[in-house]
């Protein structure tokens, strides 16, 4: 999910398995023209083998793990420390991991050019064979990325406060999306394509209402603005797009393809085509919230 409240991508995964095998596939596969740089998730975003080929990838990848004292980081080297020495179990396997380096170099460039699916490789990875080598080393790279990414968890307050911020509006998108599917949350379809139509279709929902209750925010806004209140960043930043009040979810449903285009929709659209892919820049209050 982007920053912008949306959702970039989805993809229906079978039940009883991490999603986080699927984090680098969605992200690889996605036909955007800017990449993620930081990708924050939950607990079952932080298996050490998705901390490897993610960091490979360019990704830095931000979970907010549960239980996180639980995990044992890998000692750099034989030296102690005074304060957090528990931390720390083995130390890391260096020659290993330099040993099978262009195998792990190799792997990561053919999943970004979609040779090899990541998703099947770290299912593979992570359940089938974990005495190759090749798992070995990526579970060996990506217990020593995690390391450094706990390390900065535990000493960087505005970290914490910042992925749990960005998870916590994933967790929010969620729920407006089961508000919006329309008979429930639970897919009684039992044919694959069925079932990942019924997701995309929900999430076109989704952003469809998100664009109009951004649309009609910002109206209120400029009226308010008008009349003599002072609204100021801070007051934006409390607001969220996913509301649901002024929303019939059930009815007669009725198109204008005759209304005119939003102006601010019309300019952003403009300036898409002039800019060949250029950013698009975001309404005012998307400003404010995203801050």
């Amino acid at each position: 999910m982007a920053a912008k409240y949306i959702a970039v991508f989805c993809h229906f995964i079978p039940p009883g398995i991490w999603e986080a095998v699927y984090v680098i596939e969605g992200l690889m596969k996605q036909p955007v023209s800017m990449r993620a740089a930081n990708v924050c998730g939950d607990t079952q975003a932080q298996a050490a083998t998705v901390f490897a080929f993610t960091h490979l990838s360019g990704i830095h990848l931000l979970p907010r793990i549960r239980n996180w004292k639980d995990l044992k980081l890998s000692r750099p080297g034989g030296k102690r420390y005074r304060h957090i020495d528990g931390l720390f179990g083995e130390k890391a396997d260096w020659k290993l991991i330099r040993t099978h380096w262009k195998d792990l170099m190799q792997v990561a460039l053919s999943i970004q050019a979609g040779k090899i699916s990541s998703a099947a490789l770290l299912r593979r990875l992570g359940s089938e064979n974990r005495q190759s080598k090749l798992y070995l080393a990526a579970h060996a790279l990506g217990r020593v990325v995690r390391t450094l990414f706990l390390l900065d968890w535990i000493s960087n307050a505005p970290l914490r406060q910042a992925v749990t911020a960005t998870t916590n509006k994933v967790e929010c998108y969620h729920g407006f999306v089961k508000w919006l599917s329309f008979g429930g949350e639970v897919i009684a379809e039992n044919d694959p394509d069925e079932q990942q139509k019924q997701i995309r279709y929900t999430d076109l929902l989704a952003a469809a209402v998100i664009l109009q209750n951004a649309i009609d925010m910002e109206r209120i806004i400029e009226d308010l603005k008008r009349e003599g209140w002072q609204i100021t960043d801070a007051d934006l930043a409390s607001f969220s797009p996913y509301l649901t009040p002024g929303i019939q979810r059930f009815g007669e449903y009725r198109l204008d393809m005759n209304r005119p285009v939003e102006a601010c929709i019309a300019e952003a659209r403009k300036r898409w085509r002039g800019g060949a892919g250029a950013a698009v820049e975001p309404l005012p209050a998307q400003k404010a919230m995203e801050a």
